[in-house]
């Protein structure tokens, strides 16, 4: 049973933007009966580029969000932002869930379905298209979608620190 809702907290000392994605009860058959549980899906960023998830479990929900926020908060991941959008498109694929993650020009807006646009407008990208071509399953897409921005983020850096390229002396365009 899966509400799918997206719920922002709202923290006066945090610097950070929370959003829960997805809350799940859970149920365990036991000896003494049923044994009720929560799994919460948090993404946490600042919107400066930053941005991690976190999955929290605990018997009642504000518990299961205080987890999955304190998880969320350790494994930040550090996106590159050019011009409110990312620097190329990226395809990914883990697991079941696909990736499209393009550049949009400005002006254009969060272009995304509900996993990918939590985690992306947390990241504070405010240009971007995206499809998800995989699962439905949104804790697939969302941990997906960040393993796209943290190996977006790598390659960027490679880029970066790679030298400019020579021109290129021959028959068509040389001395």
């Amino acid at each position: 049973m899966a509400n799918n809702f997206v719920n922002q907290i709202d923290r006066p000392n945090s610097e950070f933007e929370e959003k829960i994605v997805q809350v799940n009860r859970v149920s365990k058959k036991t000896k003494g009966g049923n044994k009720i549980g929560f799994s919460v899906l948090a993404v946490v960023g600042d919107g400066k580029g930053k941005v991690g998830v976190g999955l929290g479990k605990a018997p009642d929900v504000s518990s299961a969000i205080r987890k999955g926020v304190s998880v969320a908060k350790k494994h930040l991941v550090e996106i590159p932002i050019t011009n409110g959008t990312i620097p190329f498109e990226f395809n990914i694929k883990l697991g079941a869930a696909k990736i499209l993650l393009k550049p949009a020009p400005p002006g254009s807006g969060v272009i995304a379905g509900g996993a990918v646009r939590s985690v992306v407008t947390a990241a504070g990208i405010h240009n971007i298209s995206s499809k998800v071509l995989g699962t439905k399953n949104q804790a697939s897409n969302v941990y997906a979608t960040i393993e796209a921005l943290r190996l977006l983020a790598e390659r960027y850096k490679r880029e970066q620190e790679r030298p400019p390229a020579r021109k290129a002396y021959g028959p068509e365009g040389g001395k």
